[in-house]
């Protein structure tokens, strides 16, 4: 417990390091896609908000585009639609765990244009030219994360775009009630309240042109998507 005042907090602000995200992430991996549809019940859609992410990537068949912090792959269904056969999928995940389930998931439907890499996002290099990046749920998770955006940019094919799916604390929220639903709904996979102050939108509008900020469920969700100059 760390000590505020008069008042004792629980542990909700402390940076997670990333050996205990892997740790977390070993344990979760075998039930993670049953815990996510979860969510559906109180309305949180999770696969509707990877959709319409995914479509505001704006991919064309044959594109290439990476799945950053990709997990299990429930981005992967979208991208395929998206980039087609003859595109490629480039899934990045820190968690071995998590892959192998997206692996699983990549040989049962024969996907041929799929790679996955382990690393960690804040060391990955990003392939030249590529046409989109996609963060689901996580680059907040990650102190980097304005490097790792400012390193996805400069990646991108004039005209591509990078498109960020993630929580936010929205305006109407106390901080009691806001610290309690981190609790509850983001500790378990990971996040901490100290997320609140990351505003990766604000780092997609620093790198690129913030073209796209949409929010959802009450403003706790966002899809935020940032486009490289034609130019």
């Amino acid at each position: 417990m760390k000590r505020s005042g008069n008042r004792y907090l629980p542990i909700l602000t402390e940076e997670m390091n990333k050996e205990k995200i892997k740790e977390i992430y070993h344990k979760r991996a075998p039930a993670y896609n049953y815990s996510v549809k979860l969510f559906n019940l109180i309305g949180w859609r999770v696969n509707f908000y990877r959709m319409k992410a995914v479509e505001a990537l704006n991919l064309r068949k044959g594109d290439t585009a990476v799945d950053l912090c990709c997990g299990t792959g429930l981005n992967f269904p979208h991208l395929q639609n998206a980039v087609g056969s003859k595109g490629k999928i480039i899934g990045v995940d820190l968690s071995a765990d998590m892959l192998k389930i997206a692996e699983k998931q990549v040989e049962e439907k024969k996907w041929k244009n799929v790679t996955l890499i382990q690393s960690d996002a804040a060391q990955y290099q990003f392939p030249k030219d590529i046409n989109g990046i996609i963060s689901s749920y996580a680059v907040t998770l990650i102190p980097e994360y304005d490097s790792i955006i400012s390193k996805g940019a400069y990646s991108l094919d004039k005209g591509g775009k990078f498109v960020i799916l993630d929580f936010k604390k929205p305006d109407g929220w106390s901080d009691w009630f806001a610290k309690f639903m981190v609790l509850l709904f983001i500790k378990p996979f990971g996040g901490t309240y100290i997320m609140k102050e990351r505003h990766a939108w604000e780092s997609l509008e620093k790198y690129l042109k913030l073209i796209t900020f949409k929010e959802y469920y009450f403003g706790s969700t966002y899809i935020a998507t940032g486009e490289k100059s034609l130019k």
